[in-house]
Formats: C-alpha cells, structure tokens, sequence
C-alpha cells in the first residue's frame, strides 16, 4: 500500500528565499530515491510563506527508506530554525478508495 502525507511549515519571516533554495535542494534527492512516487512542493497563494509539500511512496518501506536517507537530518536541522513551528507538521492520508 502507498504511504502518502502532506507535510506542512511556515518559513519565518526574512527566511523564505533560504527555506526554498533548503527545500528545493532536498525535493532533488528525495525524487530519486528508488520508492519515491511523488514530492511536490507548493506554497499558499494567500500566504506564500506556508508551504506545502505532498509526498507519496512505494510502500511503508520506501517511506523508511526516506526516514533513513542520510541527507535528511542534515536537512531538517537546518530547516527547523528557519520555520515557525517546531518541526514539519505532518499528516497521513489514505485514500478514498
């Protein structure tokens, strides 16, 4: 079964150019992991400092396979006092049908 999420973060104030150049470094790696199907990023068009970011795997697996990835703790301490929150806000979803 696919494993599919939203993950969700405000840039703060004067940090977003840093938080794209951060974000869209990283969308590179991800999209080439083997069970990566999809990682989008997006910003509000209300608010473009809120971003979006739709992530879809393979499999339980291919998601901890990302988990593990070695670039993504790199990325997250410097993402985290970039943002507002305390971390990506994440949420799981399963699909309708």
């Amino acid at each position: 079964m696919k494993k599919t999420l939203l993950a969700e973060f405000t840039a703060r104030e004067g940090a977003q150019d840093e938080v794209s150049r951060l974000i869209g470094d990283y969308a590179l790696k991800v999209r080439e992991e083997e069970g990566n199907i999809a990682f989008d990023v997006h910003t509000k068009a209300a608010a473009p400092r809120a971003y979006w970011i739709f992530e879809v795997y393979r499999d339980e697996d291919a998601f901890q396979a990302h988990l593990n990835a070695p670039y993504g703790g790199p990325f997250n301490a410097a993402l985290i006092p970039l943002i507002e929150e305390d971390a990506s806000v994440l949420t799981f979803l399963d699909p309708l049908a």
